[in-house]
């Protein structure tokens, strides 16, 4: 029998979950089903991505964020493609009107054993399990916050905002060896997640859409750590395309 002091899942330091914000339609994908159930080899993202993290060392619990009117589609899912034996508990439930209440919801189911929290896009199903816990790693490390990123392989141009068609004039060329990409899963302890969260609740607009970037507005350190290619985020038809055939490659090369 192993010594469950040296794994990750016992809880012996403190548990670690992942919460998965899957409540948003995603229009740019056409219309249908929701962006998070849209089929990949078969398979709806969404029960990629819960693949993905359940798989990995560090992840004892992973809550999904589900549209409010969509937690028995979810859950549907699940049954329809469970998990291995051995995978880790999985939790469903309600989001909110936006990412950030969404995952302020996951936040709040979470119990009171974990103390480092992933965030993870549905949209991203085929981040590696390496990468799950190279971000967890560095949260325990020390670092309050985590964030994998990719250096922009293209110029960036900040512009002026046109009005009606009309061409927008630059304003600016950021130096682009500066600029990084940044992907998911999003590694926090969890005080300090919650705490931007709490903060930042009441403020106007639609939410925030990166996590990382409340904690920034509390003045806590976000550190990077190098991000993987195929943890690349389906928004559009073409990622999708790409997607099918990463998982193509993927099921031949490693019986994915």
């Amino acid at each position: 029998m192993s010594d469950n002091s040296e794994n990750p899942r016992s809880g012996a330091a403190g548990r670690t979950a992942a919460v998965i914000p899957a409540a948003g339609r995603g229009v740019r994908l056409g219309p249908g089903t929701p962006k998070a159930l849209r089929p990949l080899g078969g398979t709806p993202m969404l029960i990629h991505a819960i693949r993905a993290l359940t798989q990995a060392r560090a992840v004892s619990l992973v809550v999904v964020v589900a549209p409010p009117d969509g937690t028995e589609e979810v859950r549907a899912a699940l049954y329809a493609h469970p998990l291995p034996d051995d995978a880790v508990e999985v939790l469903v439930v309600a989001g909110g009107e936006n990412r950030q209440e969404s995952v302020r919801l996951g936040l709040a189911a979470l119990p009171d054993t974990v103390d480092v929290v992933l965030v993870h896009d549905a949209a991203r199903p085929l981040v590696p399990v390496e990468l799950v816990d190279a971000v967890a790693a560095a949260v325990r490390g020390g670092r309050p916050a985590v964030v994998p990123a990719l250096p922009v392989p293209d110029t960036v141009k900040e512009v002026k905002p046109g009005e009606g068609g009309e061409p927008e004039p630059v304003v600016a060329t950021p130096d682009r060896s500066r600029l990084r990409a940044v992907q998911t899963p999003q590694g926090f302890d969890r005080a300090t997640l919650a705490e931007a969260h709490q903060r930042l609740a009441d403020e106007p607009g639609e939410g925030a859409t990166d996590d990382a970037g409340m904690v920034e507005r509390l003045g806590a350190p976000v550190v990077l750590v190098p991000g993987h290619q195929e943890a690349f985020k389906v928004t559009r038809p073409l990622d999708l395309v790409l997607a099918e055939a990463v998982l193509a490659r993927r099921r031949a090369t490693d019986g994915f």
